[in-house]
């Protein structure tokens, strides 16, 4: 079962994806595409670190993560990728058009051949106005693109407001 969960900044995916896994009876593989570039960011991770069971793995992976997915999905594993955003932003940050196109394309061909479950966790970037920067209108316009295109190729996919999940698309919670 692949599922996607959506939603803003803060607005509790990422403790739904880690809640979900937890409840899958499975063994769990967290997926992180950050990077710690800066202090902010270092603490952020920190803090989804001391949130998580010792016994999950950890595979970090910031631009391959269809060759991640591919080796480490199995039917007695949860692999929860956190999150797509991230990677599309290190994507795009490599300045290499090739490459963004190759791994967007990857993905999104292994996608449906992914045994097990996974919980794919992306920001909805799309509610707020379009904003000035070229870099920043691109960001959201491939995010968007890339959420449409993982909503069509997972079984269930979760829009997450303040805490609360909304199913969108597939088996209720």
């Amino acid at each position: 079962m692949r599922e996607l969960i959506l939603g803003g900044a803060r607005s509790g995916k990422s403790a739904l994806a880690e809640r979900l896994a937890q409840e899958s009876n499975r063994s769990v593989t967290y997926i992180a595409t950050a990077t710690a570039g800066d202090a902010e960011m270092q603490q952020r991770i920190a803090q989804h670190q001391q949130r998580r069971p010792a016994d999950w793995q950890l595979v970090e992976e910031p631009i391959r993560l269809a060759d991640i997915l591919q080796q480490e999905a199995s039917e007695s594993r949860c692999l929860l990728v956190d999150c797509l955003t991230l990677w599309l932003t290190n994507l795009l940050l490599a300045d290499d058009q090739t490459l963004f196109d190759e791994q967007r394309a990857l993905l999104l061909e292994a996608l449906p051949q992914l045994p097990g479950r996974i919980l794919f966790v992306s920001n909805e970037v799309g509610l707020g106005i379009v904003p000035m920067g070229e870099l920043s209108r691109r960001f959201q316009d491939e995010a968007g693109r890339l959420n449409q295109a993982m909503a069509t190729g997972c079984d269930r996919v979760i829009f997450t407001v303040a805490g609360l999940p909304q199913v969108l698309k597939g088996e209720q919670l």
